[in-house]
């Protein structure tokens, strides 16, 4: 059963209405199993690195008829994440267990955001938090499926392959240090925009706060390679996977803005929102024509939703 109060999660596309699910996990053989945390109750301690640092990792995974979509990417990579920063975790059967309770108590009726949270914990030292919550698909996601969006390109600030020389950086990993990229968000929504692209320092096209971009070109599929110091897309994987079987011709190679703008088309390919089309990049109208390849369909048969 549902249970809760949410609010907007404009990380993820929005979360609306009242209903949240929190399912708290815990590590170990010997230690407690996940179980349903009242929703609104407390969880975190005041002093939670999460909190006070930003200092962790997450997923989002979209709930479709009660079934979470693809789980293992994204506790692959929720665990390369973990190991970028050092944190240990429950055990990937610990939070299978977590997602499939966290899914059930949510039921079937409506699409769902479900986050797996990983924290350093509290800051007087201790175990590490980590939870689940679920939430609804709130408004912004599904009109950006059906309508598209309109972005604007943002510099990102660094070049294109500084991951490779500064691993602190934790560019290719999900942490929980999201303040810069929802300020991008908000600074592109008080200027007309629905999300961001952004550049690298030297001009190259990087990825979405919350997304990857997706370019179509004579027939094929183009996505900008992880080395670029991007979020490797687990939608995006899946995408491509789907897209193979099918016969549709798919690669990663590094682009430009110019390269956006003369594409057949351009999506934000999320876990949530999955495949935004592109309408406008900053003043540029682009083109509304059929670029021969149904990537809304290809994304909804990778998670399910098909």
């Amino acid at each position: 059963m549902r249970a809760g109060s949410g609010t907007r999660d404009a990380s993820d596309g929005g979360a609306a209405g009242d209903a949240r699910v929190v399912v708290l996990v815990a590590g170990g053989p010997d230690g407690p199993r996940p179980r349903v945390h009242p929703a609104d109750e407390p969880l975190l301690l005041a002093d939670d690195l999460a909190a006070v640092r930003g200092d962790g990792c997450f997923e989002t995974l979209l709930v479709v008829g009660g079934r979470p979509a693809k789980p293992e990417r994204h506790l692959a990579r929720l665990s390369r994440s973990a190991t970028a920063l050092g944190l240990t975790g429950p055990s990937d059967d610990v939070w299978r267990e977590g997602i499939d309770l966290a899914a059930r108590e949510w039921g079937a009726d409506s699409e769902a955001m479900l986050r797996l949270v990983l924290s350093r914990g509290p800051e007087r030292g201790g175990t590490e938090t980590a939870y689940i919550t679920v939430a609804p698909v709130g408004p912004h996601a599904l009109r950006a499926r059906e309508e598209g969006i309109a972005v604007t390109v943002l510099n990102r600030g660094y070049a294109a392959d500084l991951e490779g020389s500064a691993p602190w950086l934790l560019l290719g990993s999900k942490t929980l240090s999201y303040a810069t990229n929802m300020a991008a968000l908000r600074h592109a929504a008080a200027n007309g925009f629905d999300d961001v692209v952004y550049l690298s320092s030297d001009g190259e096209v990087l990825e979405g706060p919350r997304s990857t971009v997706v370019i179509a070109r004579s027939g094929e599929l183009v996505s900008p390679p992880a080395t670029a110091g991007i979020l490797e897309g687990t939608t995006l994987g899946a995408l491509y996977d789907v897209a193979e079987r099918e016969g549709v011709s798919v690669h990663r190679e590094r682009l430009l803005l110019t390269d956006l703008l003369a594409a057949d088309a351009v999506w934000l390919i999320s876990s949530v929102t999955l495949a935004a089309r592109v309408r406008r990049i900053d003043d540029v109208v682009l083109p509304a024509g059929d670029p021969q390849i149904n990537v809304p369909g290809l994304v909804d048969r990778a998670v399910g939703r098909a």
